[in-house]
């Protein structure tokens, strides 16, 4: 598979603080990459290296074995697509799309002829005169990546589009995203905050903090294989137990909570350079009142602190007896729980498999954050 673009040892910093730190990566071409992380990480920083507008301090980028040290923003075979799209309203819409080629020196029937087919490859042929005050979020959206793409670049670049969208809008212009880019089959190095948008779009994501990549992988695998706290909490919702790890005199290992909780683990995590964990379980992991569980099962009494109704999203807010922890459990879709209520006690359990455990961090997920 050939090489879109190549990042080696990148590094910025703005006096002494280093925005990004030592990154390597590579993006197949015809693939959607996307960089997840939260405000303050580097993604836009790097996304600007890319483009050009800033210098690396060190380190390399190619774009199809092409060094771009050195190369102005407009030599590069780039676009880039803002949040606020930056369309111009003095404009119509095939006027916007036309504009990069008109400064190119294109005239005449070959510009004609590009606008009208990228219009095609959008979904919008019928478009071309309308005013951009006439269209709504998700056209001016297509429109905007039109007016990039209709310059052929190699690559794509995505600085958070979706992120002025209205909910609704956003949650169907994600899957309009992705069967664009599987269209046009132009390489997508996108950024984003969301990481619904990364994991439903992307072939592959790195999830970046602090300035640097902790896992660069398939949706499925960030997931399903998080490879630490930081990416457990960052990529879908956990539950996150404070734990000591413990070996009983058989060898199998126990998760330890300050409550008293005892949970068995399928592993040891090989975590041995650290007194104190975090331990990780997923909603849907959890069983409500598990029939004929295991023996290895991890059983809870808990109490229902609330019911969170969200069609077929919704969960249970559960506090382990005892505990004021909270734990969210997944409602399953075929109802066999609805007679569950706020303050009933139930049992809760899931299989030491379902558990991962990670080296103890600072590392704190805020909700404004993501």
């Amino acid at each position: 598979m050939q090489i879109a673009l190549s990042v080696e040892n990148l590094t910025k910093q703005f006096g002494d603080f280093t925005a990004v730190k030592d990154l390597t990566f590579d993006v197949e071409d015809g693939k959607f990459f996307s960089i997840l992380g939260p405000s303050g990480c580097g993604k836009t920083t790097l996304l600007r290296m890319i483009a050009g507008f800033y210098h690396p301090t060190s380190g390399s980028i190619e774009i199809q074995g092409k060094d771009m040290l050195g190369m102005e923003p407009n030599k590069r075979p780039v676009n880039l697509v803002f949040q606020h799209l930056a369309l111009f309203p003095m404009m119509n819409v095939y006027e916007n799309i036309a504009f990069g080629l008109k400064r190119k020196g294109e005239k005449g029937p070959g510009i004609e002829k590009k606008v009208g087919d990228m219009l095609e490859r959008v979904g919008l042929p019928d478009s071309g005169s309308k005013k951009i005050n006439q269209l709504s979020g998700g056209q001016k959206q297509r429109i905007a990546i039109a007016r990039c793409l209709v310059l052929e670049p190699t690559v794509l670049l995505l600085d958070e589009p979706l992120g002025a969208l209205d909910a609704k809008l956003r949650e169907h212009m994600k899957v309009e995203l992705k069967k664009l880019q599987v269209k046009v089959g132009t390489t997508f190095v996108y950024i984003t905050h969301d990481q619904s948008e990364a994991m439903v779009m992307s072939d592959k994501v790195a999830v970046m903090n602090k300035g640097g990549f902790e896992q660069l992988d398939t949706p499925q695998n960030l997931y399903s294989n998080p490879t630490s706290s930081f990416v457990a909490q960052f990529v879908g919702e956990n539950n996150k137990f404070a734990v000591d790890l413990q070996k009983d005199e058989s060898g199998k290992f126990f998760a330890a909570t300050k409550n008293g909780g005892l949970y068995s683990l399928a592993d040891s995590f090989k975590l041995t350079d650290s007194p104190s964990f975090d331990m990780f379980v997923r909603p849907e992991a959890i069983m409500i009142n598990p029939p004929n569980p295991k023996p290895e099962f991890n059983i809870i009494n808990a109490d229902v602190k609330a019911i969170l109704f969200d069609g077929g999203n919704s969960r249970l807010l559960v506090t382990p007896e005892k505990t004021d922890q909270e734990i969210i459990v997944s409602l399953p879709q075929n109802r066999q729980f609805d007679h569950i209520k706020a303050k009933d006690s139930i049992k809760i359990g899931w299989d030491p498999e379902a558990a991962v455990c990670f080296n103890k961090t600072e590392d704190q997920i805020y909700d404004d954050e993501i």
